[in-house]
This record gives C-alpha cells, structure tokens and sequence, in this order.
C-alpha cells in the first residue's frame, strides 16, 4: 500500500503531500496518524526549517474526514467516535497549530470539513484559484470536530464564520482571502512555486526567532492582552542569550547580511 502522506525534502523545505487522490485526500485515521508521525520527524530534523502541506492530485487538497471511517465509529457509539475521530482530528490540527516550524499549506483543490480545518489550523496559507472550500459538516446533522468551530471565527470574525458553519455552502478561493483564511491566491500553476518563495523568505532568517514568534503568536491569540505580551517577554528571554541575536546585531551595525546558525 503507498503512504497515506507522502515527503520530499529539498533545500531546507519539506513537501507533504496527502496522498489519497482516488478518495480526495479523505482524511482517513491512517492518513492522520502519518500525518502526525511525519510532522515528529521533520521537527527533529534540524535540516528541515519550513514545511508545504499539499494534497495529491490536481482535484483535491482534502475533502475532509473518512465518512466511511467515521460512520462506522458512530455505531460503535459515541466515546468510540469521541475516541477515535474527534481527538484524532482535534490533535492532528492543534499539532499543526502549535508546530515549532512553519507550515504552509498549498490548498491545490477542494478543501471540505477537516480539510478546511487543517487550513484553519496552519499559520500560512497559499490557495489555487481553483480551490474551492466548505464547512459541510451541517449537512450530516453534526458541528465541525476538529477545531473549526473554534478557528474559523478567530479568523474570519463570527457573523462570516457562522454564515459558513450553519449554511454548509462552497465559497471559492477569493472569499477565503477575504475572510483572511489564507494569504494569497495564485494560478494553479504557481502553487507550489508560491509556497517555496514564501518559505524561502522565511528561511532568510533566524530559525530561534521563527520558532519563537510561532510560539507567541499561537499561545497569545488566545490570551488577554497582558498575558500575551508576557509570553512575548518570555519567547525573547529564551534566545536573548542566543549566538543568533548577537550575529544579527553585529551584522545590522557592519551592514552586511546575516549568517543565522540556529544556535
């Protein structure tokens, strides 16, 4: 059987790809756990410094969760389906959420239920013009279970998130930029081109302080003012010390460019 998620990297970058094109990248519970499995190993690569997520084939990203799967969860009852389908959803995107190295998913085709809430989840996002997303959970008669509920407004504000959790309706790759769902909206094409110039721009700088702004970003959207600006003091406090910081200031006052090490 070939992967459910496939890796390639190059140049510092790693490409996931969701490899299920005949069943739409359908995130099965395999899928989700290679999911989570490949994203272990690429945190504890110190090569790798940024990762595209993608989906394989030209028609989808993700059309969301294994309704096969998932239906056979339910009959086993509802702590099987809490157990098996919501805390796996929920901690594949809260991985995603709160992961040390950038993330950018490349939206290359539908992007439907849990492959909207990956979307939500990641911090960057490139979409194809031909990328099309929805948030149908309601037409099976059950909410978003993988953080959407809980993403899609933090993003989007919550009169347009719940225009698109209570319709269920398709919206196209230019209203997910509206609504601040994701970055850019490029040719299909430039997909893939788009997401490494954006990871490259990244990787000009100090891996210690990406990391850093990621972690206070994340931890902070959800804290009151005060506390977040506390998290913000304790991301520098941990590279004050850093070979990183101090080869950035010796370059910003030589003017030249910096050499990062990740140290």
């Amino acid at each position: 059987m070939p992967s459910p998620v496939l890796c390639e990297v190059a140049e510092g970058i790693a490409t996931l790809t969701l490899n299920r094109p005949e069943k739409l990248n359908a995130i099965s519970y395999a899928l989700a756990d290679a999911l989570m499995a490949r994203l272990d190993d690429l945190e504890a690569d110190p090569e790798v410094r940024a990762v595209i997520l993608t989906g394989a084939g030209e028609k989808a990203f993700s059309a969301g969760a294994d309704i096969h799967e998932f239906s056979e969860s339910v009959r086993r009852g509802a702590e099987a389906a809490l157990r098996d389908f919501v805390r796996r959803g929920q901690a594949m995107t809260a991985r995603l959420e709160a992961y040390e190295k950038p993330i950018i998913a490349a939206v290359n085709g539908l992007a439907f239920g849990g492959g909207c809430e990956i979307t939500e989840a990641v911090p960057l996002a490139i979409a194809s013009d031909a990328a099309v997303f929805a948030k149908p959970e309601i037409r099976l008669g059950m909410p978003p279970t993988f953080g959407g509920t809980q993403r899609l407004p933090r993003l989007s504000g919550r009169k347009r998130a719940l225009e698109l959790l209570l319709t269920g309706d398709g919206f196209p790759a230019s209203r997910a930029l509206e609504i601040g769902l994701v970055n850019a909206v490029v040719p299909p094409a430039e997909l893939l081109p788009a997401a490494r110039a954006l990871a490259g721009r990244i990787l000009r700088h100090s891996p210690l302080a990406v990391a850093a702004i990621l972690r206070a970003a994340t931890r902070g959207l959800n804290a009151t003012i005060g506390e977040g600006l506390q998290v913000e003091a304790e991301q520098f406090a941990r590279i004050a010390g850093s070979r990183d910081l101090g080869e950035g200031l010796e370059a910003w006052t030589a003017h030249r460019p910096p050499a990062f090490t990740g140290r």
